[in-house]
């Protein structure tokens, strides 16, 4: 891979993890929710996860949904399904209702590594990348880079988001500020939905 495309490579990581989307509001919501301290598993599970899904796409994963297109469109609806789940979760945190108090908890390193393979924005980046920036001819080089690049880049963004939504949390110290503020992230996760099921409609 060429210093021009390495450059390119990152200024396109770069772009793609610090854009609003299902992680980017998630992190935000957990840390004005929570707080980072708590919601670092979160933010390592973001990192970690999305990292091995680069690498595993570059080395051949994602061609499996090319000879497999059912295969997508099935991971695409039970994307979809799971993240407007997560977006139920979000609007009604933060109320005073003690069954809703009791569930309400940040995102585990587990349940957010594994969220990275139903993450629509996340396969797409995914392709993106392994289509343009992986050659066959030096394979392996180029999905170390690939890697590298994203697993910095994925730390700097998931961090950034989850300090933005902790410095918010003494401008929401009531219920109902909490709650607009839960029902909007709720609101945006389901928007960011749009292109995927503008895209199968």
């Amino acid at each position: 891979m060429s210093q021009h495309l390495i450059l390119s490579l990152v200024t396109f990581a770069f772009v793609s993890a610090m854009t609003p989307g299902p992680n980017n509001t998630m992190l935000l919501t957990s840390g004005v929710n929570f707080g980072f301290k708590r919601t670092r598993p979160h933010v390592w599970g973001v990192v970690i996860g999305f990292t091995i899904m680069i690498l595993a796409v570059a080395l051949g994963v994602g061609r499996v949904f090319l000879l497999f297109p059912a295969l997508f469109t099935t991971l695409r609806v039970a994307s979809i399904g799971y993240l407007l789940w997560l977006a139920w979760r979000i609007a009604t945190a933060g109320t005073s209702n003690p069954i809703v108090t009791a569930e309400a908890r940040p995102m585990t390193f587990f349940e957010a590594a594994l969220f990275q393979w139903v993450n629509p924005k996340g396969w797409m980046v995914a392709l993106s990348v392994a289509a343009n920036f992986v050659s066959p001819d030096s394979l392996w080089f180029d999905a170390a880079v690939l890697t590298a690049i994203f697993l910095a880049v994925s730390l700097i963004s998931a961090t950034t988001w989850a300090f933005f939504g902790t410095s918010l949390r003494p401008l929401l110290t009531d219920e109902r500020s909490m709650r607009i503020f839960n029902v909007a992230m709720a609101v945006a996760l389901v928007a960011s939905l749009w292109p995927l099921v503008h895209e199968m409609i």
